[in-house]
């Protein structure tokens, strides 16, 4: 059975584009295209459609209020395109917090060949939130992470690090984790699945709602505690040393796996500059991005975690990673934050000299 998709987008070009490369696909159709939300309500009503691709800036009504209304009444998997503007990035990160699953970007210079270019790209992204939970949303994501219970982690500085990778759902899912975190935790390293431009937006965001200080990496920084460190969009994350610091590299090399930056990258290094002082977590991702690199993390000494299958909105990465033997536990997205300072507060070890 086809994958059902409805496009969304005021551009007629854009909606053109869209729905050659979705029609390219054997196992995607386009059962209709609308040129603002109050068209697409209609259509959703008479084509029910698997995945909706969505336009963050649209006419009659904005594409915000058109997502927040629609995960509310019609909960539904959606891809958000977006512009590679500093607003389009702020709109996207919203967008991603009131439940669409993944988001796209127009290209920079010709639309139409940028475009074709991201035909695999696209593809992938409407499958996996073909497959994405998607649950309704009965209160803004502020209000229900304010909700969560606080956590208190005993340990100071230490050398203990925790390094996290994620894709698809990723977001929400760092998010969620690092709001519970205390502002003495360790040091945290973060490779999530994004362009260039969305980091910077992303690591203002959480560090607008986090206790600790989240930045975009810039690399050659000293790792400190109470601080999480957000690949850019344009490279790698890497974990390294610099006598008895640990410091962020950033590095432009090839894509791997076919993502920059790659959280198997970002494992590996850690396997390497850390060892047992690393703390592994693999969230909701498509792919299997971060397994390879995680099993090298656990044959060094690492403690891993993996997000279980209920709380994922794609399970692929977690997936891979535990079926790869690189985990220790699973579980829910709610409880791995304690779950990690759990076994932190018992396997703490010395200060690191300053």
């Amino acid at each position: 059975m086809k994958i059902k998709v409805l496009i969304v987008d005021d551009s007629a070009l854009i909606r053109s584009v869209m729905s050659e490369i979705i029609s390219s696909q054997p196992d995607m159709e386009v059962v209709g295209v609308a040129p603002d939300p109050l068209v697409a309500r209609e259509l959703i009503k008479q084509t029910n459609p698997d995945v909706l691709t969505l336009d963050v800036e649209m006419p009659k009504m904005d594409g915000l209020d058109f997502l927040e209304k629609l995960m509310r009444l019609r909960p539904m998997p959606v891809v958000m395109v977006s512009s590679l503007t500093e607003r389009g990035s702020e709109i996207t990160m919203r967008a991603l917090e009131l439940g669409a699953v993944d988001f796209v970007t127009k290209p920079k210079i010709s639309i139409q060949s940028g475009m074709r270019e991201y035909t695999d790209l696209i593809s992938d992204k409407i499958r996996a939130a073909s497959k994405a939970r998607i649950k309704p949303r009965t209160v803004s994501a502020d209000k229900a992470a304010g909700a969560l219970p606080a956590l208190r982690n005993p340990l100071t500085s230490s050398e203990k690090l925790i390094i996290i990778g994620a894709s698809t759902g990723g977001t929400e899912a760092i998010r969620e984790f690092l709001m519970q975190m205390p502002s003495d935790c360790p040091g945290i390293l973060i490779a999530q699945h994004m362009p260039e431009g969305f980091t910077t937006s992303f690591a203002r965001r959480l560090d607008t709602l986090c206790k600790i200080s989240v930045r975009e990496a810039a690399g050659d920084e000293r790792v400190l505690p109470g601080h999480a460190y957000i690949a850019p969009g344009h490279s790698h994350l890497l974990l390294a040393r610099s006598g008895a610091n640990y410091i962020t590299r950033i590095e432009q090399t090839d894509p791997v796996n076919r993502h920059r930056p790659s959280v198997d990258v970002l494992f590996r290094s850690a396997a390497q500059a850390a060892g047992k002082n690393a703390v592994g977590v693999i969230l909701t991702g498509m792919g299997k991005d971060g397994a390879a690199g995680m099993l090298e993390m656990k044959t060094a000494g690492a403690y891993n975690f993996a997000q279980d299958e209920a709380s994922c909105v794609v399970f692929g990465m977690p997936r891979e990673a535990i079926a790869m033997g690189g985990t220790h536990e699973v579980g829910a997205l709610s409880a791995l934050p304690g779950m990690v300072l759990g076994y932190l507060a018992t396997h703490g070890s010395r200060a690191l000299r300053v």
